[in-house]
Parts: C-alpha cells; structure tokens; sequence
C-alpha cells in the first residue's frame, strides 16, 4: 500500500483480488438478505458490490443491469450470476445463481410445510405483517437509487414517466415497454447520441466510490471473450441438464405424472418471465390453479405474500405451488407427503432457473464486448430509464396492498403505515441496511400483531 504524502489528500484504496471462497462466502450472505424483490435485491447488490466492496465500477454494473432487465427470468438472480462469472469464470457464475437462490428455496420448503400441515402461525403471521411495509419502503428506495443515477437528462425522465403511464394507467405488458424504450434508445442514440451518453459513469464512480477490481476500462478477462466452440458446449450441456431430468421423469411417472407436467410447464414459464415475476404470474395462476388444480386461488394468494416475505427472487413462489401441489395430491402417499412436496418444489426450481444460467453465460461474452460502444449502450441506457418507472408503479402497487389490505373501502392501516415510514427514515436519513430494516418492521410487525385481538 504505498504511502500518503503528508498535506494531500489519501488516494481511495485498491481493491485486492477476490477468492473464490471470499465470493462463495459472499454470495451465501446475499441468498439469505434478498429481500424486497427484484428492486430490492439489486438495491442491496448495488450497495454491496459497487459502493462497499467495488467489486465492480457503476457503470460495468449497470451495463449488465440491462442485458438482465431484456431476459426472460429473475433479473438480480442473473445479474449475480454475471457478475460471479465476471469475476470466478463458468464456477463463479453458477455458484453465485445456485447461492442466490439455494437459501429461499429451503425456507419456502420449511414455510410451506407450516402453512398446509400446521396452518395459521401468529408468530409467522406477525413477522410476515410487518416485513410487508418494510419491502415497500426498499422499493422506493430502489427507486430512487437507481433514478438517482440513470436520470440524468430530460429525454430519460421522460422515458421513465411514460412507462410509469404506460404501464400503471394504460396495463401494457413490460416487454411492451421494454421494446419501446430500446427502439427510442437505438433513434435517438443515432439522431442524438449525447443524450443518452450517461456522464459520470467513469469519473463519479471513481469519486464517489473508488476504483473498482473491475472498472470502467479494465479489460475483459480473458474467459468472457466469446469464443464458437464455448458456444456449442454450453448449449449442448445446457440441453443435457434438461433432457436428463426431465427423461427421468418422463420414465418414473409417464408423461402426463404431476412432477413431469410440473417440470414441463414451468420450463415454459420460465422462458416468458419477461419483466420478472410479476409479468409471469398470471400465466401460473391460470395453469397451475385453472388447467391442472394444484391448488386454490387462495393458496396462490398465499404462497406469494411467502415469496414476497423471504429473500430470494419472487418468482421462487413456484416453489410453494409446487409443494403444495404435490402434498395436497399425495403422489407418493399419505405417509410421504412432505416429501413429494420437497421434491416437487427441487425440480420446479430447477426448470424455472435452469435457462438464467443459460442466457447468462451464453450471452456474457456478447454483452462484455459492447460497453464502450454507444450504438449497443443508448438502448440500454433508455431500458435502464423505463425500468424506474417500473419499479415505481410496483413500489405503489405494493403500498395500496399494505396500506388498504381490503381495497380503498376498507380502513386504512395505520400500523402498517408507521412501520412503512419508520422503514424509509431508517432506509434514507440513517443509512441502515436493509436486512437491519428488515429486522426491526419484523419485531415490530410481530408486537402489532400480537396486541391486536382483530388479527
């Protein structure tokens, strides 16, 4: 560490090379904190990776922010798989997908279990009330972080207003939205090119933050150059992870068995995920409730206050579909019901996330060598803008529900209100972090629930 010459001002240190078990260990972490959903999750990525750790510069980060916003699937699942390949090759990258998503598939197992074998837990129940306000606060705060940074002229305020209309008063679906902000990214970075040239990328992250261990003009490493016969290896052994279960399957139970139908049909959902899992769930709803009667409409309701509830990637609620699916149908008895449910909810997790890794790492290379160049960047960038109005509109749909639980008729909720703004004083005047925040509306939600004898 070279030394400060007295009278100037101390250089930010360098950041040393990370392990692989330093990543191991820190990806671990973040499958257990991933509140808040997507909006929440890459909040805590961007603070944790970008401001604390630099473990990769602003601009890098939000340059694969946006080859993820344009995939079917999880975003901030696959932005830490990018950025664990970025840093540990093949491994790293699914070391960190698996890590993201390996904590909340266990609790969701564990938290399903308890709501169809147990039913109602007050103590569940008054933990889950006042996380609810809580992840309504991470998401405006998401909001503004990433506004913060990616608004930074008129043209892209005006992207991210019009997606807010488009996709809160006039209910156009978000790949609608997303195509709509490229093609206006790609006219105008031709016709205007400096309105989507973001500034500060480079030099505010090195102010703000630090250099970074990948930053702005650090080359790409040497294993995400795109390479044809990479190519054909990660696609055949793609198919491989995929016809090898599902073969399997398909010979233990028939084609038209629970878990093979469960596979099939949330391998189709995972490929129409676009937008995260809010775009996808009506798709679920009507299939697993509609078409093959998993489970009721009020089990679904449930299963996504659970997803909504723990850390992990919202659309981890097929992993609740799936447990209670297989349990309440008992496909391997009566005295093996939780584990058919366990079982179920492995695979469907599985299916659902095996094509992230997929268009991860297949696509990585191709991204990689594209952040310098602004015909490939404008699209992005005016993507990164509609996505605030995006998170928005969730931010508001998830204070309506919290707020008035039964509709504008109903009361207003004043607990859940005070543990909403508690939250966001917590989240913007005192920095806390957010499993800190979590913590806190959690005991709180616990106290409200408990005293009040009309819960």
């Amino acid at each position: 560490m070279s030394e400060v010459t007295p009278g100037r001002t101390k250089e930010p240190e360098r950041v040393e090379p990370v392990s692989l078990l330093q990543a191991v260990l820190f990806w671990l972490r973040i499958g257990f904190i991933s509140f808040g959903g997507p909006a929440g999750q890459i909040s805590i990525l961007h603070q944790e990776l970008v401001e604390r750790r630099r473990w990769i510069s602003e601009r890098r980060f939000l340059h694969a922010l946006n080859y993820c916003m344009l995939l079917p699937g999880p975003e901030a699942q696959q932005l830490a798989t990018y950025i664990g390949w970025l840093l540990h090759r093949t491994w790293g990258g699914v070391i960190a997908g698996v890590l993201f998503v390996l904590p909340s598939l266990f609790i969701l197992i564990a938290l399903s279990w308890v709501y169809i074998a147990l039913g109602d837990v007050p103590l569940v129940a008054g933990i889950f009330y006042g996380i609810k306000p809580a992840v309504t606060a991470i998401v405006v705060q998401a909001a503004h972080r990433i506004g913060s940074r990616a608004l930074q002229k008129k043209a892209l305020w005006a992207i991210a207003a019009a997606s807010f209309v488009a996709i809160f008063a006039l209910n156009l679906p978000f790949p609608l939205i997303v195509l709509g902000a490229a093609m206006l990214g790609f006219i105008g970075g031709t016709m205007a090119p400096d309105t989507f040239q973001v500034r500060g990328g480079h030099a505010g992250a090195r102010n703000t933050f630090g250099p970074a261990l990948i930053d702005d003009d650090t080359p790409t490493p040497e294993h995400a150059r795109f390479r044809w016969s990479r190519l054909a290896v990660l696609l055949v052994t793609g198919a491989a992870l995929w016809v090898l279960p599902m073969g399997l399957l398909v010979l233990a139970f028939g084609w038209n068995g629970t878990l093979t139908q469960m596979g099939w049909f949330f391998t189709k959902a995972a490929l129409l995920t676009f937008g995260g899992a809010y775009a996808v769930l009506p798709y679920v709803y009507q299939g697993a409730i509609g078409h093959y009667g998993w489970l009721t409409p009020t089990q679904m309701i449930d299963g996504l206050a659970l997803g909504e509830s723990t850390p992990g990637p919202l659309i981890m609620v097929v992993a609740f579909v799936a447990f209670v699916g297989a349990y309440v149908q008992q496909i391997f008895g009566p005295d093996q019901a939780f584990l058919a449910g366990a079982l179920a909810a492995t695979l469907v997790t599985w299916f659902t996330f095996l094509p992230s890794f997929l268009f991860i790492l297949v696509g990585g290379p191709l991204v990689e060598s594209t952040h310098n160049e602004l015909k490939f960047t404008a699209p992005l960038t005016a993507i990164t803008a509609a996505v605030v109005g995006v998170i928005l509109n969730l931010a508001l749909f998830f204070g309506y529900h919290v707020l008035w639980p039964r509709g504008f008729g109903g009361e207003f909720d004043w607990p859940s209100a005070l543990i909403a703004l508690g939250a966001a004083v917590a989240l913007f005047r005192y920095k806390r972090s957010v499993i800190q925040v979590l913590i806190g509306c959690a005991l709180a939600g616990l106290a409200v629930w408990l005293s009040v004898p009309s819960h």
